[in-house]
């Protein structure tokens, strides 16, 4: 007999008591009020407080309108003026476990008057009265992810309902029995809620056995006092995940027990930056260390990592290139925390001068935490901080360590990562980051193969050839420029992503560049001759122009390639660089140079590739190692790569991000195969490419056509969606479409891929969407009338449903070759072919009675003279602003700030958030109306966004 969710509940409670929690009956929140005035008092040693002590407490806990100030406040203390003129700082948490009073409750009902909705929370943890962790179950069998939407609907509509106290909860676990998780509170998508492991990264996923070790009353203050880190910048909170903390908690007891160094092995992607950042801030809080010394390559110090570090220690961090200034901060001995580079520490330590004026720390104990230690000139940085620092204790951080075999010798030494830092203190290799979802796998096509010294277009194996003479052929480059082009749209699922195309040298990469802005240049010219719409790529390209900057990539190892201002300069190089960043500040109206602005350049680029205002970027070295896009997801290679030169570089495209990026996509030119078989190997183990790579993609079209024939068995026709008789049927055919759109998005990353050719055509996989869509309608009909229903926190994963292959700009080219032909039968067979389209294409659904509209009212009036393109605009620029003044005197808001708001998405392609809401509005909202408000502001908005500007 499966177990109930009421019979969990009633387990994990008892498990609890087991634990030392008191059991507490708090039913509303009158209860909780009572109790938390009680807890307080208990927790900070106070006799009972009077009316106005008790007033001045609230007021400061009500202060938080959102969990990230709530945060705050709870590690902050509040000052209280007592009755008899004494003044105390009161406190609401500890970092000791044992100071804290803990108390577990279950079925709080919290009525939210707004909505007239009562709601019921399954299991609440209290930590001195305040509901800190908050668990909901499902019974086992039912998907985890329910439990999880159903906290996200508890967010927009309970928590910060009456006064707002469930606005203090810090984690909350979620669990159907058999699977359990963990995740900070405003975590939006479950793809960032973790398992727990142990030490050896094995999952514990059991609740009971979850309960033992992740809510134990030490390990849970633990985890809120010093594994969350409160992100000043974004506003929000994050948890750390298991094998972040194993690795910070294992560098704490190195530095404890031992003087020499130590390494933490985290693949690329598993966000080491926060783990070192971590580990930094608690190795400061030992009074036996006298400096922490955080070290990145200057090329990683990006804006957010700069902002996060001040905000922590004010100004510890120094973006600037004067050695002067890291000299001053290591002799001033109130900084404790410095955050400086690479290349500056080795230029600190590397003069007298220098050395003289930090003198004081030779035989002081000074930590070194290197973000990356597999970096090449680490060698010589590694010596003369030995030299120097008597104490010095170094950690490196590394998602692709030096081995014997990927290893280079310097005077008959081989300078592993083990020969510099001595112990491996923690691992966590692709395998692992793959099988917990924490990065994504990926697809590589091998693409082309010589024959008698011709390129023939062929998505077969590559043959092994390494002929330079070949490579550097200039029919070979242009067959390469034209295949990324004309299969763009493919691997970025039509520029919803950016991509990447690294070569081996600067020269072949001016022949790349050339050659991308003739095609483009003809493709345009043939589309303004045919009354096409055309969307030119966004290319921008950034390289080193140093004398010596290698024109051979033999190796397959990254280079180096610093910022800084070379020495001395390949002229021609240079030239090139000044003629590509002269275009790139026409585009983007910048003033960059390849002086004393091309750091700015640099940090330009990274954050435009980021916000997706680049299409393709064109790279030899600079930025396939550190650069971290979750919206770039596939690169093209035409570069010999290897062991962790090969990792780093496929890398950049494994970040997670949403539903419409299942893995990176790789795309090489050349024959890498036997490369990546190797890198896989040393660094995980020999089966890595079963579970690193992504299946072919005949495997991968096999499973979805037994994925289209399990969904047919339960509803046969689209028709058959309507016949289905209770909840539980259509929650069944919910989840079988959905596998269907999960594996279709994969297949759709294949330029192989025609829909028509599976089990189920495109015309059939619209229907059955479009039904499927009319679910999702239905459940937010029950949210509206505060019907239960089963289908109420399912995860309908509707960003799978979007195809922007079909938009309106194909619909226009549609309609403007009716208005050319003089055949009144192919003019009416165009125009059917829009209303088929208009009626079963997803994303043009918010789109369709506007577009149905122009046709009805233009389209008789139209000849083969008309710009279609210009009447549409006219018509489109009327509607939109027609709909915005409608929109803005409906709610009531300032036209001003509206118009912002919509012109910044135009510019940044970026949905606005909650926090850009709060200028909106004509009138005062209330404290306890904002979240309500803002998040319905944030729907409104972003469809409108959706309704007027996606897709156009």
């Amino acid at each position: 007999m499966s177990q109930t969710e009421q019979q969990l509940e009633s387990a994990l409670i008892a498990q609890l008591s087991s634990l030392e929690y008191k059991r507490v009956t708090i039913k509303n929140e009158v209860d909780i009020l009572r109790n938390l005035k009680i807890q307080v008092e208990q927790f900070n040693q106070l006799e009972p407080l009077s009316e106005n002590e008790w007033k001045q407490i609230f007021s400061y806990l009500s202060k938080g309108s959102s969990a990230f100030e709530c945060a705050k406040l709870l590690r902050d203390k509040c000052p209280v003026k007592f009755d008899d003129g004494s003044t105390r700082h009161i406190r609401f948490f500890s970092e000791q476990s044992e100071e804290n009073i803990f108390q577990v409750t279950n079925q709080i009902s919290v009525d939210n008057r707004a909505n007239q909705r009562n709601h019921r929370f399954d299991v609440t943890i209290l930590v001195n009265g305040l509901p800190l962790v908050q668990i909901e179950l499902k019974r086992r069998g039912v998907e985890i992810a329910e439990a999880f939407h159903q906290t996200q609907r508890y967010i927009r509509e309970a928590y910060w309902a009456g006064q707002g106290l469930f606005n203090y909860i810090q984690l909350f676990v979620i669990s159907n029995g058999a699977n359990t998780k963990y995740y900070s509170n405003q975590t939006k998508n479950i793809e960032f809620a973790f398992s727990w492991t142990n030490e050896a990264n094995h999952k514990i996923n059991e609740l009971m056995h979850f309960a033992e070790v992740f809510l134990s009353q030490h390990h849970l203050i633990e985890m809120i006092s010093q594994y969350m880190v409160i992100l000043e910048d974004a506003k929000r909170l994050m948890v750390m995940r298991p094998y972040q903390i194993y690795a910070v908690k294992n560098i704490i007891k190195h530095i404890h027990t031992r003087a020499d160094n130590g390494y933490i092995w985290h693949t690329t992607g598993s966000g080491k930056t926060l783990t070192a950042f971590k580990a930094a801030q608690l190795i400061m809080q030992m009074p036996d260390v006298e400096k922490v010394l955080f070290v990145v390559d200057r090329n990683d110090l990006d804006t957010q990592t700069v902002r996060e570090f001040n905000r922590f220690k004010e100004g510890c961090v120094d973006t600037t290139t004067n050695t002067n200034t890291l000299v001053k901060q290591l002799g001033e001995k109130h900084d404790k925390l410095i955050v400086t580079t690479l290349q500056k520490l080795n230029r600190a330590v590397s003069t007298e001068g220098n050395q003289a004026k930090i003198a004081y720390l030779k035989d002081k104990k000074v930590v070194f935490i290197f973000d990356e230690c597999h970096r090449s000139q680490f060698g010589e940085t590694h010596r003369k901080i030995r030299a120097f620092f008597n104490k010095a204790q170094m950690f490196g951080f590394t998602g692709t360590p030096i081995f014997d075999d990927n290893s280079q010798s310097q005077a008959g030494l081989k300078l592993t990562t083990d020969y510099l830092f001595h112990n491996r203190l923690h691992q966590y290799v692709i395998m692992d980051a793959i099988r917990d979802d924490n990065v994504l796998r990926f697809q590589i096509d091998y693409v082309g193969k010589f024959v008698q010294k011709r390129l023939i277009d062929s998505d077969v194996e590559v043959e092994a050839i390494d002929t330079q003479e070949l490579f550097d052929n200039k029919p070979r480059i242009e067959k390469i420029a034209r295949f990324i082009i004309e299969n763009f749209e493919i691997k970025t699922r039509n520029r919803e992503f950016t991509a990447m195309f690294c070569v081996s040298s600067v020269k072949m990469l001016t022949h790349y560049y050339a050659a991308f802005e003739k095609i483009l240049a003809e493709k345009a010219e043939r589309a303004t001759q045919n009354g096409e719409h055309f969307a030119d790529l966004k290319i921008a390209t950034i390289f080193s122009y140093a004398a010596n900057e290698a024109v051979s990539d033999g190796s397959g190892l990254i280079g180096e390639e610093s910022t800084d201002l070379p020495a001395q300069i390949n002229v021609s190089s240079r030239d090139h660089l000044d003629n590509y960043i002269e275009k790139y500040n026409r585009t983007f109206n910048t003033n960059f140079n390849s002086g004393e602005r091309f750091y700015d350049y640099y940090r330009d680029i990274g954050q435009r590739v980021k916000n997706k205002e680049i299409d393709l970027l064109l790279v030899v070295n600079m930025f396939l190692t550190g650069f971290d896009a979750p919206t770039l997801n596939t690169l093209f290679v035409d570069k010999n790569l290897k062991y962790h030169g090969l990792i780093q570089a496929f890398s950049r495209t494994n970040r997670l991000y949403n539903d419409k990026k299942p893995f990176g996509n790789i795309v090489c030119f050349r024959n890498l195969k036997q490369a990546t078989d190797d890198a896989l190997s040393l660094f995980s183990n020999k089966d890595a490419k079963s579970i690193v790579l992504v299946p072919e993609f005949d495997e991968i079209k096999t499973e979805y056509n037994q994925a289209v024939e399990a969904l047919l068995k339960i509803t046969p026709t689209y028709e058959s969606v309507d016949e289905l008789l209770t909840e539980e049927d259509e929650l069944e055919f919910i989840k079988a479409f959905r596998l269907v759109m999960r594996l279709n998005t994969q297949l759709l990353t294949f330029s192989e891929y025609n829909q028509d050719e599976t089990f189920l055509n495109k015309l059939d996989y619209a229907n059955f969407a479009s039904k499927y869509i009319d679910l999702r309608r239905k459940v937010d009909k029950y949210v509206k009338k505060q019907k239960a229903s089963v289908l109420n926190d399912v995860d309908f994963q509707l960003e799978l449903l979007h195809s922007d292959k079909i938009n309106v700009g194909y619909i226009l080219g549609l309609l403007q070759r009716a208005t050319k032909t003089k055949n009144f039968e192919q003019r009416k067979q165009y125009e059917a072919q829009v209303y088929d389209l208009l009626a079963t294409e997803i994303t043009l659904q918010n789109k369709q009675d506007l577009i149905a509209k122009f046709i009805d009212q233009n389209m008789p009036h139209f000849d083969e003279k008309t710009n279609v393109n210009e009447a549409f605009q006219t018509y489109w620029d009327a509607e939109r602003e027609r709909a915005y003044n409608e929109f803005c005197e409906a709610e009531n808001l300032n036209k001003t700030n509206v118009r912002a708001l919509l012109e910044n998405y135009q510019h940044t392609k970026r949905l606005p958030r909650q926090d850009e809401m709060k200028e909106l509005p004509n009138f005062k909202v209330g404290l306890f109306q904002r979240e309500s408000l803002f998040n319905s502001l944030v729907a409104k908005t972003r469809s409108f966004i959706e309704r007027f500007y996606v897709g156009m």
